[in-house]
């Protein structure tokens, strides 16, 4: 089919499937990419509904895809039966054919990252203990992707009981970034990311408490984005949980449409790229030198400030006033206590044995704990908060590297030092995080390009709480001035 027939076939799309405002101009103005997989998720999407392609062509090709490439890069773990999931696409395929329609996703490839069940596959979020387990019903989160049309193919590699912003465990082993299948995936979502790089999955769903939807974006060269916890949930605005589930994609008008799917209280999918003339950006860096930073990420997050500022941002550097020392021991204290409910594991020697070290060291920091400890930690929480509020008067935007290093080797469980300092802790190193994620603010990856070694990076981009919608138009403005997001890796094929 031509490209003017297949755009004059977009506009005439049922209203039942909403797109973003201008989505089809951005999306159809250049022909269609070569291969159904390198359709971004909405391209996809609307090519089904179309009947430009059927969701069993969408299937055998995502197939084919996965079948040369996971073995090499692991992104996708207990996948589902071939003949299955064909048997899926031509049921989609006949309903569609009856005017049934699923939803956005109807027909499409989607895998949800293993530490949320999916009713019929195995679950076992990366742990000996659960390594047969298979889920009985849909999690929340999965049951609102079904109803949304998709057709599970698997589920995606997380670390284990996802600690780690590394992706590895001992049921599935290690996951490779997109950009280089030796090096990390970040994680916990480093499954759902290295899957979107390396165009396993039109659209990925994970999780985000210290980088989870962030540190894997940058590792991959993909959005991530982690949302104001009251957007993912029903609890009260003021309760701001430090975990909260979040939208990941090729770009951002995909990532918008999936938080649309999986969101408690959606925020609509009528945005636009914000206009960022005038636009104040407070740039954090690297906390006036508290945080250690491997050489080369400041220098390539600030070359990335550089097209903001001629863009017409206005972008100031900002020296902390607060205790970031205070902010780590704040930190710590509400994520170890948080493993207090996990103590009948650790005193039972069977599964004791089975626990991951770096687990069973935050279930000994959780015994010593004090309520005194924990009222120490949630005013400084409070404080953190207060200063967050101060900023955000003054700022439209924080901008943080997402990371303190690069991609490394995946066979390293966690980097012991970075630039000399030693890292005293496994999660010292991704200490970069967790401003955002004590303040339960919108934060977004976006990349800012590469390192001469090919290694990917990317920036938080932090809005007031509550504010998601203009830290994601915030992010579609990036994207129209930067091509970071269109630099595709050379993938490697399993031999």
């Amino acid at each position: 089919m031509q490209r003017r027939q297949f755009l004059r076939k977009a506009l005439t799309i049922s209203g039942t499937i909403a797109l973003p405002t201008g989505f089809y101009h951005a999306a159809f103005a250049a022909s269609q990419p070569a291969a159904i997989t390198d359709f971004s998720a909405l391209q996809l999407s609307a090519a089904i509904h179309q009947r430009t392609v059927s969701c069993s062509e969408v299937m055998q090709a995502y197939i084919a895809h996965i079948d040369r490439y996971n073995p090499v890069y692991n992104a996708i773990v207990s996948l589902v039966d071939d003949g299955d999931l064909l048997a899926q696409a031509r049921a989609a395929d006949e309903a569609l054919a009856r005017g049934e329609n699923r939803g956005w996703m109807h027909g499409m490839p989607h895998a949800v990252k293993d530490l949320s069940a999916v009713a019929g596959l195995r679950f076992t979020s990366g742990s000996p203990l659960y390594a047969d387990r298979i889920a009985d019903s849909d999690s929340g989160l999965a049951a609102k992707i079904r109803s949304a049309g998709a057709i599970f193919i698997g589920k995606t590699n997380s670390p284990e009981l996802g600690l780690g912003s590394q992706t590895y465990n001992p049921v599935f082993g290690a996951t490779g970034s997109a950009c280089n299948p030796a090096l990390t995936a970040g994680g916990s979502s480093g499954g759902a990311a290295s899957g979107l790089g390396t165009h396993m999955l039109p659209v990925a769903d994970g999780s985000d408490m210290m980088g989870s939807l962030r540190n894997p974006g940058a590792f991959n060269n993909v959005i991530g984005f982690r949302p104001s916890t009251s957007v993912m949930t029903n609890a009260d605005a003021s309760s701001r949980a430090l975990s909260v589930s979040g939208p990941m994609g090729r770009n951002t008008a995909d990532t918008i449409q999936l938080l649309e799917t999986i969101a408690e209280r959606p925020i609509g999918i009528d945005l636009a790229a914000l206009n960022l003339r005038g636009v104040r950006l407070g740039w954090m860096g690297s906390f006036d030198n508290y945080l250690a930073m491997e050489p080369g990420v400041l220098p390539l997050c600030e070359t990335a400030l550089g097209g903001l500022t001629s863009a017409g941002c206005n972008i100031e550097a900002l020296p902390p006033n607060f205790n970031m020392s205070d902010l780590w021991q704040c930190w710590t204290t509400l994520r170890h206590s948080g493993r207090a409910g996990m103590q009948d594991l650790y005193q039972d020697p069977a599964t004791r044995s089975l626990l991951k070290p770096e687990l069973a060291w935050e279930i000994e920091q959780s015994l010593l704990i004090t309520p005194e400890d924990i009222a120490l930690a949630n005013r400084i929480r409070a404080d953190w908060n207060n200063e967050l509020d101060r900023l955000f008067a003054v700022y439209d935007f924080l901008i943080l590297p997402t990371a303190q290093v690069f991609p490394y080797p995946k066979e390293i469980h966690w980097p012991q030092t970075i630039n000399g300092k030693q890292m005293d802790t496994y999660h010292r190193w991704m200490e970069v995080v967790i401003p955002g994620s004590l303040g339960g603010i919108p934060v977004v990856n976006v990349p800012v390009g590469f390192d001469a070694q090919g290694r990917p990076m990317g920036i938080q981009v932090m809005g007031k709480f509550g504010d998601d919608r203009r830290v994601l138009e915030f992010a579609l403005a990036y994207e129209n001035i930067t091509n970071h997001l269109q630099q595709r890796p050379q993938l490697v094929a399993a031999q």
